[in-house]
């Protein structure tokens, strides 16, 4: 900790703070602390010399008064690098570690974060029985400095004494928006990945024997403590009515919402449906009107990596990008039409589609109407794109002609490089996207594509206000941090589930 070596004030009673100061260095901390409380009494909101009361007050030993000293200095000076350091040392001298980690960001932000504060802060969650902060702590701190090999098998340890978790997934499980839950989550506890498209289907990623799959998801259901079902819904409904073994989270991609399958799960067996937007909630409620009543519903929408998709601040060109699989719900029929609009207007448009035919009746009526309406040479199809930040770069506009969305992906990664978006009008898409990127027929699809006005500065800002990756997964993580909590207080028979959840 550290104190002022100078005068906060003129007032008559500058002496003492400066006398406090002088007995400090000397170490009579006693004496100095009476001295700065001499002139606090006349001067009660001089910041550094609350700040410099509380880091003799710690010095003393005395690191709760410590904090209140010193929270009142943060107060009146605000983001002051010394304050804030000597606020987190008594936070971490008193056992306070959750309060310590909430001024991490402003320790970052200022500068003065470093692995020694970050480590302290996890010793101290690790001996209060806190595996989640103290995981997250040291996670932070490898972002910090990576060479830190001694804490790696520390947060194995502790990643061994939290929940196991088993993911099961559709077989189009490699869908990036799984794939950043699935590696966040392997970071931070004991995960195992069944794949599947059906529970009467062999797992491709697992095996467990020769046996039905069926059986074979539940003796994984019964190893784990939280089963999360990303799509397969068919294997939700067979989890659902099997003895409770552990918590369910199910997570249906959106354009299932409103399948058979809802009506025929037994929704008191699942603990909580992750859904991600409202939209597709409304839809849930409208197949099953008492689903509230049985079960947890949370909307917790995708989210973008922000750091691996390259803002351009390009300026209009010509190029139209349509990112996702094509097939009848993602209606690239709707988009052909449109282009056959825009080009009638302007030869020099081009629109390519990143994604596979998912149909060979839709492959081959896109085909023949691509020839028909003769934009054989303004409309490509390049196939799936592991680097879709690289195929946008020499692309103008994002569109989306979709039926039916919670947020398409390939559509907020465009935007995240600067793309305008132009996007059908899917029920829910004005609660999701800005209403002015919206279109209903082919003429206004045009005078969105043909408008003067282009801002992809804009379109960045709106993914980064709306969707980052991050408050995806932090949401997503006080959900199993919530689970992991009912786990222990179930062990520990003082706590009913229920009430985690108020």
């Amino acid at each position: 900790m550290t104190t002022a070596t100078n005068l906060s004030n003129d007032s008559q009673d500058s002496n003492y703070y400066q006398r406090g100061l002088e007995l400090a260095e000397a170490g009579r901390y006693q004496e100095a602390l009476t001295c700065i409380e001499q002139h606090l009494r006349t001067a009660p909101n001089d910041g550094q010399a609350l700040n410099d009361a509380g880091v003799i007050l710690h010095c003393l030993g005395r690191s709760g008064e410590a904090v209140d000293r010193l929270v009142q200095a943060r107060n009146l000076q605000g983001s002051c690098a010394e304050i804030v350091w000597n606020l987190v040392e008594a936070y971490l001298a008193e056992g306070r570690a959750n309060e310590a980690a909430r001024l991490f960001d402003d320790m970052q932000w200022m500068g003065i974060l470093n692995v020694d504060v970050l480590n302290r802060a996890a010793n101290v969650f690790v001996n209060q029985n806190n595996n989640a902060d103290a995981i997250e702590t040291l996670l932070r701190s490898l972002q910090v400095a990576p060479q830190q090999e001694v804490l790696r098998p520390m947060i194995d340890v502790i990643r061994s004494k939290r929940p196991k978790i088993a993911f099961f997934c559709a077989l189009d499980g490699e869908k990036k928006s799984f794939r950043d839950i699935y590696e966040f989550a392997k970071q931070r506890f004991p995960v195992q990945f069944f794949e599947s498209r059906s529970a009467d289907e062999r797992p491709n990623e697992i095996a467990l024997g020769p046996r039905s799959a069926g059986t074979q998801m539940y003796e994984l259901m019964k190893w784990s403590d939280i089963s999360w079902f990303e799509g397969c819904t068919d294997m939700v409904v067979e989890a659902s009515k099997q003895p409770k073994v552990c918590k369910i989270i199910a997570r249906p991609h959106e354009f299932e919402a409103e399948d058979n399958w809802v009506g025929q799960v037994q929704w008191e067996n699942i603990d909580i449906m992750m859904v991600g937007s409202s939209f597709v909630k409304e839809a849930l409620r409208r197949c099953v009107p008492d689903f509230d009543k049985r079960t947890r519903l949370v909307t917790i929408p995708n989210g973008i990596d922000l750091d691996t998709f390259k803002f351009i601040d390009r300026r209009r060109g010509k190029n139209l990008a349509c990112v996702g699989n094509l097939n009848l719900r993602y209606n690239p029929m709707l988009l052909l039409q449109c282009m056959q609009k825009l080009h009638y207007i302007d030869r020099e448009y081009k629109l390519f589609f990143a994604g596979t035919f998912q149909s060979s009746i839709l492959e081959q009526y896109i085909r023949h109407i691509v020839r028909a309406l003769e934009l054989t040479e303004v409309v490509f199809f390049d196939g799936w794109q592991e680097d879709v930040n690289s195929w946008l770069q020499d692309k103008h506009y994002i569109i989306c002609g979709s039926i039916a969305e919670s947020q398409d992906m390939g559509l907020l990664e465009g935007m995240a490089c600067g793309l305008k978006p132009v996007i059908h009008n899917f029920p829910g898409a004005g609660a999701i996207l800005p209403c002015e990127f919206l279109f209903n027929i082919s003429e206004e699809f045009c005078r969105q594509i043909l408008s003067d006005m282009y801002e992809p500065a804009r379109y960045r800002r709106f993914v980064e206000e709306n969707y980052p990756l991050k408050n995806q997964l932090s949401k997503i993580n006080d959900i199993l941090t919530q689970l992991e909590e009912w786990q222990r207080q179930a062990q520990l028979g003082d706590g009913h589930p229920q009430s985690l959840w108020l």
